[in-house]
């Protein structure tokens, strides 16, 4: 993960919902257009990939390849809910480190660090359902479906099982050999300023669009202390707690997360009392200044972001807001994906063949 920048206390202080103007749909198409000139060139290479891709990749191969990931992804949500987070997040972490060629799942060796090892993937969890549903696939169909692919396929069923939307996923992805803690700097930064969340999307070929929308999946899960104790008490430099964030929120949040260095064992929801449901709820806790990350409160700071953040809190766009999810979800898994001979079918996700 990147330094994040040093904090500052003059941070402009966002109005309540109610004194935002609204974001017409037409306001937000021309935003739309100015978005897509943010793309940068990796596009082309994600794109070229996922042309390769298939819908009905495993139609013969592993003709029940989906219904078992299905199933075996329901039954664990069944029982932990908040594993819907954990398996979007899996999938997101993977993509932005070299690709979406499932190196995050690989483990460490006495000569290299793996992804997972990594500072900012030190709370990822899933491993152990990934594994299982694999073993299940590997006993129907041998060396067929690649962990890449696992990955991508959970992420989709774990939003539609929390009641959000479903789409077609592409399949054909194999499954990278490498994996370096040192790539993760790949990540968009937790508290870097909406500019270099901007630009770290960009370089993975996707645009503004797509980096209000995926916040979109903070409707889900929960952050613990240390992703934005910095935000409640004072730091190096600022001698406040984060003026962009809702003082009696702050307040709350305070007795959770108890001291300010973030050791505090504590969580807290990413969008509070709907963290196990997809929704927009999300939305409408930013537009009020209570974005529980830098990064949700950051949307607020761009005109384009800013006016999908409204749109969405006004509860009239759902439907909207869940194809665009669908749309942006499709595009972040043809990252840098490996196709034909490319990489390998990894028979166990944890290690290379």
């Amino acid at each position: 993960m990147a330094a994040p920048p040093a904090t500052t206390c003059r941070r402009r202080r966002t109005p309540p919902l109610a004194a935002l103007p609204p974001a017409p749909a037409a306001a937000l198409l021309r935003l739309a257009l100015l978005a897509a000139a943010v793309l940068c060139t990796t596009g082309a290479s994600a794109a070229a990939g996922a042309q390769q891709l298939d819908v009905g990749y495993y139609s013969k191969a592993c003709p029940a390849a989906e219904e078992i990931v299905r199933n075996e992804t329901a039954a664990a949500l069944r029982d932990s809910p908040d594993l819907a987070a954990a398996l979007l997040r899996l999938h997101y972490h993977d993509c932005f480190v070299q690709g979406c060629d499932a190196s995050v799942l690989l483990d460490s060796t006495p000569n290299n660090t793996a992804e997972k090892d990594a500072m900012p993937n030190g709370s990822l969890r899933g491993f152990d359902l990934v594994a299982r549903v694999k073993d299940q696939l590997e006993t129907a169909c041998p060396a067929t479906v690649s962990c890449a692919d696992v990955l991508a396929l959970m992420a989709r069923d774990a939003v539609a099982l929390s009641r959000g939307p479903s789409w077609p996923v592409a399949l054909g992805r194999r499954d990278g050999r490498t994996s370096s803690a040192a790539s993760c700097g790949e990540l968009p930064p937790l508290r870097g300023d909406v500019n270099l969340l901007v630009q770290a999307f960009a370089a993975k070929g996707l645009d503004v669009k797509d980096l209000v929308v995926l916040s979109g999946a903070h409707t889900l899960g929960k952050a613990h202390c240390a992703s934005y104790a910095d935000r409640l008490y004072p730091s190096a430099g600022c001698s406040t707690a984060d003026p962009a964030l809702d003082a009696r929120y702050a307040d709350r949040l305070r007795m959770r997360c108890t001291m300010a260095d973030g050791s505090s064992n504590g969580t807290s929801e990413l969008d509070p009392g709907s963290c196990v449901t997809f929704d927009t709820s999300y939305y409408r806790h930013v537009a009020r200044r209570r974005g529980l990350l830098r990064s949700d409160a950051y949307l607020l700071d761009h005109r384009f972001t800013r006016a999908y953040v409204l749109q969405a809190a006004s509860g009239r766009y759902d439907g909207h807001f869940f194809h665009d999810f669908a749309v942006s979800m499709d595009k972040m898994a043809s990252i840098g994906v490996l196709t034909g001979d490319q990489g390998e079918i990894r028979t166990k996700c944890n290690v290379v063949n």
